[in-house]
């Protein structure tokens, strides 16, 4: 019996994690990208190293639940290891990584979900490992194009009232549920802010700030709490992130909305899942009418950054801005450096 045949779905976790490897093994050879039986050993130990580590924690860590923490802790449990010890040097992780991202989207694909991009995302903050096997260590950014953010930006403020407007549009946020504003609000404060999206999943109703602010009440930056990989942090938003955050505020103490998230699943509070945001940011990038990009989160975050630097703010103020070390920036000076525009 093939393993496409197996059950998908109320197996164990080494189960999950064996059947998800062989699935995509199995279709690399269908497509003739995978023959050498060398290379095919390859893989099966790097997955089977990961595969390993995973089910030896405490719970075992499956392939839905697999986060940035789970992969930097493993990164840190291998780093600096005699080769002999299988250590994972940059070239080594980046070929790791990029496995274990493409046997979870296969997996994604074969059951029908959307796929968990820790992976991607891991080597999105990890531009040491990201580029180990390139030519230049420093490729360009993707981002929005000026047109692209404007439209995008339109599209978010919808959401809120916008007095000076024709009835019709001025009152046209009334016809959106508090799950639509809050999926629009998200977006904003990722392209306003320079949120990832765990970022976003972890605001608290205490992360709005808007004292000191030129406009009462309006939030002018949020306090990001530390998430073990990265400290905390506040990072300035957008005057219209600003905007559309105020309003958001308000609609959720009128739904009365429980909890402390500043983003729950939930009219209880509940936690926003990682993949119920992913889909909702996916879907409000669709329906504005720009390509979703795996959620686009990246290309909005990268926008902000560039975006700041564009206007004069040194590149270790923008660092902080990002929680990411100094040299990320590196990156985004060519860019700067050129013609384009960004908004």
């Amino acid at each position: 019996m093939s393993t496409s045949s197996l059950p998908l779905f109320d197996e164990t976790p080494a189960e999950s994690h064996r059947l998800a490897f062989e699935q995509w093994l199995d279709g690399q050879r269908a497509s003739g990208s995978l023959r050498q039986p060398a290379s095919v050993q390859v893989y099966r130990d790097m997955w089977g190293a990961f595969a390993a580590w995973c089910l030896g924690q405490s719970p075992a860590v499956t392939l839905a639940s697999l986060d940035l923490q789970d992969l930097q802790a493993f990164q840190a449990a291998r780093f600096g290891r005699k080769s002999s010890d299988l250590s994972l040097s940059p070239r080594h992780a980046l070929k790791l990584v990029r496995l274990i991202d493409r046997v979870l989207r296969h997996h994604a694909a074969e059951t029908d979900m959307p796929p968990n991009t820790a992976a991607s995302d891991w080597l999105e903050s990890h531009p040491e490992v990201r580029y180990a096997e390139s030519a230049h260590a420093d490729p360009l950014p993707e981002f929005l194009s000026v047109a692209e953010a404007r439209h995008l930006i339109t599209f978010l403020s919808n959401a809120r009232p916008r007095p000076g407007l024709s009835a019709a549009r001025r009152d046209a946020h009334a016809a959106f549920t508090w799950q639509e504003l809050r999926n629009r609000t998200a977006v904003a404060l990722q392209l306003g802010g320079g949120l990832t999206p765990g970022d976003v999943r972890a605001l608290t109703l205490a992360s709005p700030v808007s004292r000191g602010g030129r406009v009462r009440d309006r939030p002018w930056k949020v306090a990001v709490p530390g998430d073990g990989n990265s400290l905390a942090r506040e990072t300035p938003i957008a005057s219209w992130a600003g905007e559309l955050l105020q309003h958001w505020l308000q609609v959720r103490r009128e739904a009365a909305i429980e909890g402390t998230f500043l983003f729950p699943s939930t009219r209880a509070g509940k936690p926003w899942g990682k993949e119920s945001q992913y889909k909702c940011a996916k879907a409000v990038l669709e329906d504005a009418g720009l390509d979703s990009n795996e959620g686009g989160s990246f290309r909005l975050r990268h926008t902000f950054a560039l975006r700041q630097l564009r206007r004069g703010f040194e590149p270790e103020m923008v660092a902080r801005w990002l929680g990411v070390e100094p040299e990320v920036m590196d990156r985004y000076k060519r860019v700067v450096t050129t013609p384009i525009d960004v908004v």
